[in-house]
């Protein structure tokens, strides 16, 4: 069985996939910024707990620290982000997506350089990127398609990044799988559970990937039907 690191975990998806990975018998660290709420998520799933606020660098240091005490990691799940409130091209300024890129951009990378030397010691080390359809140029440039339709630039810009960061992580570490992934709409806090499937349906794909092994895709985009069109 595997050790797995979800960030933002004490809710939402990063909660669900918690639970799936340890009903299949796997050691899970659920990381949260705020020490009480990850508490309670760990003692309600029979998790183990480390704070970590993904936009910190000494928070993210010291919890790849704690980690590595512990005994390591084989997965690490990038699943913190934050959306913000959706502002179109002719509104958006620089100030807009800076919070959006230090959680979603800066975060994956901040989180990914401090435990990457934990996995690559793991038979079967694997990384699963959070990202999201909106992130994909195929799916925004489809007419009447939901992405199409999304209104905002600094989410999908960030998860586009996303995409981008999973695939030259992957070629530079072609001994581990890298992947990210899209959940579709789920209703969690980060769309105010305007979702339209279950965050069981949404955390399916990322347990999916996260228990991939050595033998598997690497590098790739992925949804519950299959691979996702950049």
């Amino acid at each position: 069985m595997t050790t797995a690191l979800i960030t933002g975990a004490n809710k939402g998806l990063g909660f669900e996939t918690a639970r799936r990975f340890i009903a299949a018998g796997h050691t899970v660290y659920v990381g949260g910024r705020d020490p009480e709420r990850g508490r309670r998520a760990a003692e309600q799933l029979g998790a183990r707990m480390v704070v970590i606020d993904v936009t910190d660098d000494a928070s993210v240091a010291a919890a790849a620290k704690t980690v590595e005490a512990a005994g390591g990691l084989d997965a690490l799940v990038n699943n913190a982000g934050i959306e913000g409130t959706p502002t179109d091209a002719a509104e958006v300024t620089a100030d807009m997506l800076r919070p959006l890129s230090e959680t979603n951009v800066f975060g994956v990378v901040r989180v990914t350089h401090a435990f990457l030397p934990l996995p690559q010691r793991s038979a079967a080390p694997v990384v699963v990127n959070v990202s999201s359809g909106l992130g994909s140029k195929t799916l925004v440039t489809t007419p009447d398609t939901p992405a199409y339709a999304y209104p905002g630039v600094a989410y999908p810009a960030s998860k586009t990044t996303v995409n981008m960061i999973t695939v030259q992580y992957a070629k530079a570490f072609p001994g581990m799988r890298i992947n990210c992934v899209e959940p579709d709409y789920t209703a969690t806090g980060l769309n105010g559970h305007r979702g339209t499937q279950t965050v069981e349906e949404g955390a399916e794909i990322i347990v999916r990937m996260a228990q991939v092994g050595p033998d598997g895709p690497t590098g790739d985009y992925f949804d519950a039907a299959g691979p996702v069109p950049w």
